[in-house]
């Protein structure tokens, strides 16, 4: 079965055509007749454009908490403990809101949407180790049981699916950008709110790519930015097919500013590809109206669900990316939004869980509570 929707295509936000020749576009615009004045003027520029870079990438990238026998650093834990408990008044518990959720719940279709890194697993130092428990993998699998379920990541498509290795789910890899739905489904929907089969023939769902003419471009971006960044130590940069991303988690602070600038410089050659920040990392990716909130809602349409009273969207995540789909939830009052942290965050998401082992409570919660309902 093909993914099929009533939404348009996304767009480019910039209305630039796009060399079809050659999709990297690089700029001629350099002169050596500048004047000094003009230098000044772009020192300054570059300098303050440069303290951005890194107040942004700063901001993304939270210090993770040190637990070391100094009285100084226990109050300062004990602090950031109590700013937590504040905040989650805002921002409540969806553990200890659950009953409230689950009548919610009652009586509607649930689709679930999960990110995968933070949420599913752990935060880790190489984005290659960032697996997910089989724990983990027996409660999602069991939620897809019931209610369909979508791992909606940053990362490739193919590798999020190695990542998680079930068959049951929908995929949408490089923040929705590339979708891939479930082998053997059809669209329709039974009484549990389950995607059942067909038939025992099994097709795979063809995929949905709105950004598929930007392949060569990223991958260039890719290959260069593997070349200039390997003499800076710590950095990994990874192609997600429709984004490539440089992680800098590993990296000495005081470098931070040379990978901005890299990366920044690069992206000057390129106007139809933008940078956005996660957590330690930039990614950059194509000028689309297109994101993980224009994803889901792409997902509830193509499973029938889009504009009914009777459905509620639950997403779960962890980044900044994951804000475009809490904002669409929340503006539409469709569903409910998640934000998995163990820090005050602003987010539009208004249940929170602390980290993936809150997470997979939660899913089992949901499971052992859907099973009560239809007993």
């Amino acid at each position: 079965m093909e993914l099929k929707s009533t939404h348009s295509s996304p767009v480019l936000a910039d209305p630039a055509p796009i060399n079809k020749t050659r999709l990297g576009i690089h700029s001629n615009l350099s002169s050596s007749k500048c004047i000094p004045i003009l230098r000044r003027k772009q020192g300054k520029l570059d300098e303050a454009l440069s303290n951005g870079w890194l107040d942004a990438m700063r901001a993304s990238s939270p210090p993770r908490k040190r637990f070391i026998k100094d009285y100084r650093v226990e109050v300062a834990l004990d602090d950031a403990e109590i700013a937590y408990c504040s905040w989650k008044i805002k921002h409540p518990s969806a553990l200890n809101s659950f009953e409230q959720i689950t009548k919610q719940a009652k009586k509607k279709k649930i689709a679930i949407f999960l990110d995968y890194d933070g949420t599913l697993s752990p935060i880790v130092d190489n984005p290659d180790d960032a697996l997910m428990s089989n724990e983990m993998r027996l409660a999602v699998k069991n939620v897809a049981e019931f209610f369909p379920t979508t791992i909606i990541s940053g990362r490739s498509r193919n590798k999020v699916h190695e990542l998680v290795g079930l068959t049951e789910l929908y995929y949408a890899g490089s923040h929705g950008m590339d979708i891939m739905g479930p082998v053997g489904v059809a669209a329709s929907i039974d009484h549990h709110g389950c995607v059942k089969l067909a038939d025992s023939q099994a097709e795979e769902l063809k995929q949905f790519q709105p950004a598929g003419e930007f392949l060569p471009m990223i991958d260039e971006v890719f290959r260069t930015l593997v070349e200039k960044t390997k003499g800076i130590k710590g950095t990994i940069v990874e192609n997600n097919k429709f984004c490539a991303s440089v992680h800098y988690r590993n990296v000495d602070e005081k470098n931070w500013r040379t990978i901005a600038r890299l990366v920044h410089n690069l992206l000057k050659n390129y106007p139809h590809l933008q940078i956005t920040h996660g957590r330690k990392v930039l990614e950059i990716r194509p000028v689309v109206d297109w994101n993980k909130g224009k994803a889901v809602e792409f997902l509830l349409d193509s499973l029938g669900f889009a504009n009914q009273a009777d459905v509620l969207p639950i997403y779960i995540g962890d980044d900044r990316t994951d804000e475009d789909a809490f904002k669409m939830l929340g503006e539409k009052k469709c569903g409910i939004g998640i934000l998995v942290s163990s820090v005050p965050k602003e987010t539009k998401a208004f249940y929170s869980l602390r980290d993936p082992s809150e997470v997979m409570e939660f899913l089992k919660s949901l499971v052992a509570w859907k099973k009560m309902e239809d007993a």
